[in-house]
This record gives C-alpha cells, sequence and structure tokens, in this order.
C-alpha cells in the first residue's frame, strides 16, 4: 500500500508538468503549465505585481523573509515550498519565503535583461529559477546580477558534477541545483514480452542492436519503439552526450568534421526509415498522440517526460526505465541529461547570507527538502545522498513498482559533462531541419554543411 500512495502522489502532482520541468520555455519546445490560483496564500506565494516582489527590503539585513521567482505551479513552485517548510521547522521558525508565480521561464530572462540593461537591479529578488541551458550567456552579460556562491556550505562534490556544470562558471558556483533533467529510456514492458524481449535485452546494447528490436517490435506490435519532435529534436544532443561528446568545440560549432554527430545522424535517419523512430510533427504531437495517443513502446527524454507517459492510466505497470543504448553497446550503457533549472541568488537580496544559508540548508542535500519535492510537485534530485531516502528508494506502481526514483538520481552522477554553449537551441533547430532533409533525400554532408554554416553565422563566427 505504502507504494501505491507514493505512486498516486507523484502522479496527482506531476500530471501538469510536461517540458514545463525541464525548466525551458517556448524555444525549448516545451509547454510551462502555470495555474492561476497557484500564487494563493496556501502555498506561501505573493502577488506576482504586488510592490514587494523585488524590493530591496524584502530580506532586509537579521530578518527572516526572503522573495524568490519561479514558474511552473505544478513542479518548481511545490519544491520551493518544501524548502520553505523544511527551513522554518527545522532551522528558522520564523522564516518566511514569499514565492512569486511566473508564467514562465522567459519572464525571469526579461526582468534580467530589462534590469541589466538599465543598469537597476532594485527590481529583482532575493532569489530566482533560472533554466540551465541559458545561465552562462546571462553571467557573461549581466554579471551584476548574479552573486556568487561558493562559500555556501555545501558538499558540490554530492550532486551530479555534470548537473553543477551549467551552474558553475569560471570555476566559480552561482547557483543551487534543483531538477533533474537526466535521460531515461522508458519501455513498455508488455509490448516487449510479446515479442520475447525484457528490459534487460534494451539495457547496454548498441544503436545498431535497438534498431534490429526496434524492426522486430514494429513488425509484431505496430508499435515504434521511440519518438521525438522533429522539429525541436533533441536525439542529437542526448545520443552525442552519451558518446561524451558535443556538437561544439572551443565555443565554436562542432558538427561536419564530427565523426561521432555524423555517424549518430546516421542512426536517427535508418531509424525514422524503418519504422523503429517515428519523429512528430511538433511538440503536442509527440506527447499527445505518440505517447499519450499510445503510438511508442518506447519513450527517451528527460525524466521529466515522466507526467507525459502516466496520463494513459490503463498502462500502469506496464512501463519500465534504464539507461540509453551507445554506439558500442557490449554492455555500456549510456546517460545524457535534457533540460533543468537551478536556484540563484541575485545581486539585489539585503540578505545574501540568509539566503545562502537557506537554499544550501535545503537544496543542497536536505532529505526532508528533496522528499517534499519529489511527492508534491515532482522533482527530482541531483544530489546523490538525498537519492538515498527511503521515499527514493520505493517503488512506483505506473512504473511496476521499481524505485525508478533512485535510479534515476544514480544515473545522473554519471553523465558526462561536456561542453555546452548558449546556442544549444539554435543549434537543435538547424541540425532537426537537416535531418528531415536527409530522411526525404537529401545528401548528409551537404545539409550538416548548411546546419554549420548557418549556426556560425548566428553566432558571429
Amino acid at each position: 500500500m505504502k507504494k501505491k500512495v507514493l505512486s498516486l502522489m507523484l502522479t496527482t502532482a506531476m500530471i501538469a508538468t510536461m517540458a514545463a520541468g525541464c525548466g525551458g520555455g517556448s524555444d525549448a519546445g516545451s509547454s510551462d503549465a502555470g495555474s492561476a490560483d497557484a500564487g494563493s496564500a496556501d502555498a506561501g506565494a505573493a502577488d506576482a505585481g504586488s510592490s514587494d516582489a523585488g524590493s530591496a527590503d524584502a530580506g532586509a539585513e537579521g530578518g527572516h523573509t526572503l522573495t524568490a521567482w519561479a514558474w511552473d505551479a505544478g513542479f518548481n513552485i511545490p519544491a520551493l515550498q518544501a524548502a520553505a517548510d523544511d527551513y522554518k521547522a527545522n532551522v528558522d521558525p520564523e522564516f518566511e519565503l514569499n514565492i512569486v508565480e511566473q508564467s514562465q521561464s522567459e519572464d525571469i530572462e526579461n526582468a534580467i535583461t530589462l534590469a541589466g540593461s538599465s543598469g537597476d537591479y532594485s527590481t529583482l529578488p532575493d532569489i530566482f529559477l533560472f533554466q540551465d541551458h541559458w545561465i552562462q550567456r546571462y553571467v557573461a552579460d549581466y554579471p551584476d546580477a548574479f552573486i556568487d556562491v561558493a562559500d555556501a556550505d555545501v558538499n558540490w562534490d554530492d550532486f551530479s558534477q555534470e548537473k553543477l556544470s551549467y551552474s558553475t562558471i569560471n570555476g566559480t558556483h552561482y547557483g543551487f541545483p534543483v531538477d533533474n533533467g537526466t535521460v531515461i529510456f522508458a519501455y513498455r514492458v508488455d509490448l516487449l514480452e510479446q515479442c520475447n524481449y525484457t528490459i534487460d535485452d534494451l539495457t547496454g546494447i548498441s544503436w545498431d542492436e535497438f534498431i534490429a528490436i526496434g524492426k522486430d517490435v514494429y513488425d509484431k506490435t505496430g508499435k515504434y519503439l521511440l519518438s521525438m519532435d522533429g522539429d525541436g529534436n533533441d536525439l542529437v544532443y542526448m545520443m552525442l552526450q552519451a558518446e561524451g561528446g558535443s556538437q561544439f568545440k572551443d565555443g565554436k560549432p562542432y558538427i561536419v568534421e564530427n565523426e561521432t554527430l555524423v555517424e549518430i545522424v546516421n542512426k536517427i535517419v535508418e531509424m525514422a526509415q524503418n519504422n523503429v523512430l517515428y519523429l512528430a510533427n511538433e511538440w503536442s504531437d509527440y506527447t499527445d498522440q505518440t505517447i499519450v495517443g499510445d503510438m511508442v513502446a518506447g519513450v527517451m527524454n528527460g525524466n521529466w517526460i515522466i507526467p507525459t507517459i502516466e496520463q494513459v492510466a490503463e498502462n500502469s505497470g506496464k512501463w519500465e526505465i534504464t539507461s540509453m543504448p551507445t554506439l558500442e553497446g557490449g554492455g555500456k550503457e549510456g546517460y545524457a541529461s535534457n533540460g533543468g533549472s537551478s536556484l540563484y541568488i541575485s545581486s539585489n537580496c539585503q540578505n545574501a547570507q540568509l539566503a545562502k544559508d537557506f537554499l544550501a540548508y535545503t537544496f543542497g542535500g536536505s532529505t526532508v527538502t528533496y522528499d517534499g519535492a519529489l511527492t508534491n510537485g515532482g522533482v527530482i534530485t541531483t544530489c546523490i545522498s538525498a537519492g538515498e531516502s527511503d521515499v527514493y528508494q520505493q517503488g512506483v506502481e505506473y512504473f511496476n513498482n521499481t524505485p525508478i526514483y533512485a535510479k534515476i538520481v544514480e544515473m545522473g552522477a554519471n553523465v558526462p559533462v561536456v561542453e555546452q554553449s548558449d546556442y544549444h537551441y539554435t543549434c537543435r533547430q538547424y541540425i532537426a531541419a537537416a535531418i528531415i532533409n536527409i530522411i526525404n533525400g537529401a545528401d548528409t554532408m551537404t545539409e550538416l554543411q548548411a546546419a554549420e554554416d548557418q549556426l556560425n553565422f548566428e553566432m558571429g563566427n
């Protein structure tokens, strides 16, 4: 019963969260779900338009109150509330966190841009959430908006180093990790069984072996073993990271001469041409038609895709998760991450020590915070020790009563650190278009060269 209760709590909390969990906005191909009542008093949120949203005295020196901005009423905000409750109960009984809900991540990005452009940071809150793939550009463009948190009382070695690679800039820590974007490969084990396969047969295999199994599964069940949004195609990035590679090298696009990337593109094209991979027309087609619409026997993406999978109630107990295939196979498991966000302290914070102490105690490793964030909002930690709690070890009914959350934390600790770029999404756009053209008969290297040329132009190279 305990397992069933946890599964129900997680499903209820996470069901409204799709790609918003990855921390991305519309550019990331995600949906920023935010309900109108998320700013209610019992959620600890202030009115987004109130005068104290970014006031200098919200975290006055010696006080006990901080203001935080975040988006997503069903995901990030419950995680912040869990942290506030934890700190108030176990550290400072006078502590209050005013959580101001933003409709999407771009609201915070725009606020920082406006403040930085005017040179007036007094409009910013004490703490704000920021998506990982954009943070390095904003720290570079508006360094005066952020404060260094390297001296916070945190064991940074207890986190996924890939996650920390976003918020650690030129050796300095700026952010506190929140959610885990580790990639899962979820499979319908009932459909695999019909084809005489188990989850173990899909673990530690090569992409060539995956393709062979995928063809067999489609022939016998009519289901694709993988799907992806064709416009926002994240497959190249995820498959490449699992190989320890990047689409960038020394700050420049690394596409045409990147033999591993070219091989991965060829595998994607082969999968698409052999009914192993379905490339959807857009994000809603990917989620609503291929996953919720029951066209697939497998789903590979950041673990924030879990609530989308769980929308099909009749498939409860029929799914399990594992790692990614790799080009090499032979027992080698692939690990990658896709999406996520972290919390930052603004230069406008009047009680930076309180903000550091609060974030270090809670998101720095408190199992109380992370257990609450998981059960109330579906936020999975990247803190390795927090993933060892009893809550994380419990089986999840929808996934055949396996402890998927502990497994996700374990996999996240193995994600390779690769070179990132502020042009991540731009690169994705051009390579996705190239892949569609190649599937339709265009020359592979011609299309990849065009993608690299377009990206170099965007980057001013």
